[in-house]
């Protein structure tokens, strides 16, 4: 039995969050997807499980070079979106569920790709069970972003501080950060997926008002289902701060969008 407590999710925080997440977030370099491919060796004979999918972009990514692409979460307003991004690509399936619902019913897969979610999950239990289902040869990816330390990266840091202004009394926020809650790279080395390697594609990505705002939304900490009418003051905050950052020329953020690859010994 895992010894890391499940997440307090304070049910469907996402159901708001999911309107504003594909325009709020980076994108994922098809640079880096085509890496993942070539690393993991994933063909068209294979399948691969986007879990914890949120509107399916990871799915929708990799069905392009594998037989099957499954996208998995808990949230209908989410799956709704998913099922948006499958148009077009018949070989990507769109399921409900959590991470503590995967079993031998869903198959096989050579990859499991996990986009910023992994922190929701029970995670030495998830990675026990996903030992069962991941192909010999197979590997766990980790999506990510950071924020490379250039000084284009001034205004975006001061974005985050606003975000981390309104999210203080957040739980789950405070789980994270605590020193008790153990890095994902320390809980990969603990499991059977236990060989890492980490790549990264370095991108330019323009933030206007509009795009702060949905990502401003998308956040489980700072979305309407958790802040309420509060949303509202921490909008106007941020038109306010915008205005002052605009006047100093277009807004951007320089950032690294990385996969970690956990693969068996």
């Amino acid at each position: 039995m895992s010894a890391e407590p499940a997440p307090d999710f304070e049910t469907r925080r996402f159901q708001t969050a999911a309107a504003h997440y594909l325009a709020g977030r980076p994108p994922y370099p098809e640079a880096l997807i085509a890496r993942v491919v070539q690393l993991v060796g994933l063909t068209r004979r294979d399948r691969v499980l986007d879990l914890g999918c949120g509107p399916g972009q990871l799915a929708r990514a990799f069905a392009a070079h594998v037989a099957e692409a499954v996208a998995m979460d808990p949230e209908p307003r989410m799956l709704a979106l998913a099922r948006e991004m499958a148009a077009g690509a018949p070989n990507m399936q769109v399921v409900q569920g959590r991470s503590d619902d995967l079993d031998t019913r869903h198959g096989r897969f050579k990859a499991v790709v996990i986009g910023r979610a992994f922190h929701w999950m029970d995670r030495e239990q998830t990675l026990a069970t996903l030992d069962g289902l991941i192909e010999p040869g197979g590997a766990v990816v980790l999506f990510g972003e950071e924020n490379a330390r250039v000084p284009e990266n001034a205004r975006i840091l001061e974005f985050e501080a606003l975000h981390a202004r309104w999210s203080a009394d957040d739980r789950n926020r405070e789980r994270l950060l605590s020193k008790e809650y153990r890095p994902h790279m320390s809980v990969l080395m603990d499991s059977p997926f236990s060989r890492l390697e980490r790549i990264g594609v370095t991108i330019r990505h323009p933030l206007t008002l509009e795009i702060l705002t949905d990502r401003t939304l998308s956040f489980s900490s700072t979305s309407r289902a958790r802040l309420g009418d509060r949303a509202d003051e921490l909008i106007e905050e941020l038109q306010r701060k915008y205005a002052q950052w605009e006047a100093r020329g277009p807004m951007e953020e320089v950032l690294t969008v990385s996969g970690l690859m956990a693969f068996r010994p």
